[in-house]
């Protein structure tokens, strides 16, 4: 099971490596859903990860509120990407909406070739980009999910367009058997160090993200 651990500070980056997290997300403004975390921040989250061998993927969210954006809004984040990645980003966090609710296809297109642009201009050998939970706002699930897989995003980050995971089950079990393995259903909203692995049972999910306030699982 790999725990990803959402970190809104260093601080709380500093619990999760102690906690013997696989993975980060790193982010700021927790209450505002999560926003683009500044240079500095993923800088100091990079180094402290990747010396106790712990990967860093950061949100790239330009603002609060909806996942509809505008084109000044999209290039800013293209430029978020370009900065996560040169500070030693392990993988990019993304998601956005047309106004009906489908997928921003052409938007998120423009970020994954901004992303594997520069992963092919500096060598990187591994690059992880997760679509987040405008999934779950999204108006046709299993559609979107075909279509995350197509633009090359390898991790979908749910909760099964539910409140939390838990009660996400049902369609969690439906995302993992119909992605096939083609990409990762990573099962987050009020994932805990206590209901974790009943998801995990339940869904066939081998990720979960949480910010595991009351500590991160202790596993064999």
């Amino acid at each position: 099971m790999i725990i990803e651990v959402c970190c809104p500070d260093i601080p709380s980056v500093r619990r999760a490596v102690e906690g013997r997290a696989d993975r980060i997300e790193l982010c700021t403004a927790l209450e505002l859903d999560g926003l683009t975390p500044s240079r500095e921040e993923i800088r100091e989250a990079v180094v402290l990860c990747h010396a106790n061998g712990v990967k860093v993927h950061v949100l790239v969210r330009s603002r609060e509120g909806n996942f509809i954006y505008n084109e000044d809004e999209a290039r800013q984040m293209s430029d978020e990407i370009v900065m996560s990645l040169e500070e030693g980003a392990d993988g990019i966090v993304i998601g956005a909406l047309a106004g009906d609710g489908a997928l921003d296809i052409p938007t998120c297109q423009k970020w994954i070739a901004v992303a594997k642009e520069w992963q092919k201009e500096h060598g990187r050998a591994e690059l992880g980009i997760t679509f987040h939970r405008a999934f779950d706002v999204c108006n046709n699930p299993m559609q979107a999910l075909e279509e995350i897989i197509s633009m090359g995003c390898n991790r979908l980050l749910t909760s099964g367009q539910k409140p939390s995971a838990y009660e996400g089950i049902p369609m969690l079990k439906e995302l993992v058997q119909a992605s096939g393995g083609r990409l990762c259903i990573l099962a987050g909203a009020g994932v805990s160090a206590e209901n974790y692995q009943e998801i995990a049972n339940q869904t066939g999910v081998t990720e979960v993200h949480g910010s595991f306030k009351g500590g991160v699982p202790v596993r064999d």
